[in-house]
């Protein structure tokens, strides 16, 4: 297998992940602000993958298996991480993690499904979705950091941030599984037989 540029960024991604677990236990005044950094570099690799590999040509299936994959691993981490900051009694604060990592695991499997019975058109990345990515990686970054700024209540902002993503990815799981039902029901009527 060839890496590509995109590829190889792809890969930095992952390698991220252990250097963010990493500085976010490190006991230093300066290591929330190490981990914000950490994870706005994995989200320009994001970026930077995507459009190289469109405006290069170089993308391939396993760059495009890879890259979701890296996706899920850096927010799934990031919010195992900030669950373990809380307090006990933040129910809603882990609910809403568990939401958006339950619906990327499910997403991800009805896109891999959608994609075998011939109907990955369905399940396409919607401005929801989009919505809910900007949400999410804002609320992260935000909880990362989670010290005041003057006046400017960091961790709270990242909390309501994070709420309304857990918001949205319910109405984005809801509006690709709608979309998707028919094929769903149609598959399990030619299973049936």
């Amino acid at each position: 297998m060839h890496l590509t540029v995109p590829t190889m960024l792809t890969l930095l991604r992952i390698a991220l992940v252990p250097v963010l677990v990493l500085f976010f236990y490190l006991p230093y005044s300066w290591s929330n602000l190490a981990c914000v950094i950490i994870f706005v570099a994995a989200a320009v690799t994001d970026i930077a993958d995507g459009a190289i590999a469109r405006g290069t040509g170089q993308t391939s299936r396993f760059g495009a298996f890879l890259d979701p994959v890296a996706d899920k691993i850096m927010v799934s981490t990031a919010l195992v991480l900030l669950v373990q900051r809380q307090e006990a009694y933040e129910v809603v604060f882990a609910l809403s993690a568990a939401i958006i990592i339950g619906r990327e695991i499910t997403i991800s499997a009805l896109r891999e499904w959608m994609s075998e019975i011939g109907e990955s058109q369905l399940v396409k990345v919607s401005w929801v979705g989009k919505l809910k990515t900007i949400f999410q990686m804002t609320a992260i970054g935000f909880l990362l950091y989670s010290e005041n700024l003057g006046p400017i209540p960091v961790a709270l902002i990242g909390e309501l941030l994070l709420y309304t993503a857990a918001a949205l990815t319910l109405w984005s799981m809801w509006s690709y599984l709608q979309s998707s039902w028919p094929a769903i029901k149609a598959a399990g009527k030619q299973d049936a037989q």
